[in-house]
């Protein structure tokens, strides 16, 4: 059967973002357009017609690596818990991502694009607001949970997410690494409420239980 044009694109996005993911691992921001295009049996005008630049690119693979992730997180945290037991499920399921047999191939990647944003300022910016789109995923899964008498809205989300990132990658890196002796599921889970609490979430003066 003949594959419809729409097809093909896809097949094609697919095919680059896959090369481009085994190149940017290997080279991180010397990763030449060319060689992605040429394994993924295309030419650079591909690049250039499906995501407008290297940027682009390298700024989908970031999404297209990170939104199964945020879809998980979604399923393992159920919407009926109140914060607290959010916060606790959400950090359990970060903890064991690390025994992953892929931790540390994923960390690998995590720490080349890293490099790439500190090289390159405009891709650093298209890959900040990559990583920010699937945040605000996470955002909204908190926003108006329940706690302390109250439903948290969306800045204190946004304050709390912000706190989260920063434990877990942190705590991530030091299992993967073996620089975090302890740092079992209940040691991520513990810590991770000690950060949904009235401080972090006062925002500017505003109550969290108003």
């Amino acid at each position: 059967m003949r594959k419809t044009r729409e097809q093909a694109k896809e097949d094609n996005r697919r095919a680059l973002l896959d090369a481009a993911l085994q190149v940017v691992s290997r080279d991180g921001y010397r990763a030449r357009l060319d060689e992605i295009a040429e394994r993924a049996g295309l030419t650079t005008g591909a690049v250039y017609s499906l995501f407008g630049s290297k940027g682009g690119l390298v700024a989908a693979l970031v999404t297209d690596y990170l939104q199964p992730s945020y879809a998980e997180i979604e399923q393992a945290v159920p919407a009926d818990l109140d914060l607290l037991a959010a916060v606790d499920a959400f950090a359990r399921y970060y903890r064991r991502g690390s025994d992953d047999p892929a931790a540390r191939s994923e960390l690998s990647l995590q720490i080349t694009l890293l490099d790439m944003a500190v090289h390159d300022r405009e891709l650093g910016s298209r890959l900040a607001e990559s990583i920010r789109t699937q945040e605000r995923r996470l955002v909204a899964l908190f926003t108006g949970r329940a706690h302390d008498g109250g439903a948290v809205t969306e800045r204190q989300a946004q304050r709390l997410v912000t706190a989260l990132r920063a434990l877990f990658v942190g705590l991530t890196q030091g299992v993967i690494l073996g620089l975090a002796p302890g740092a079992d599921e209940e040691f991520f889970a513990d810590t991770a409420r000690a950060l949904a609490s009235r401080t972090t979430l006062l925002d500017a003066g505003v109550d969290p239980t108003a």
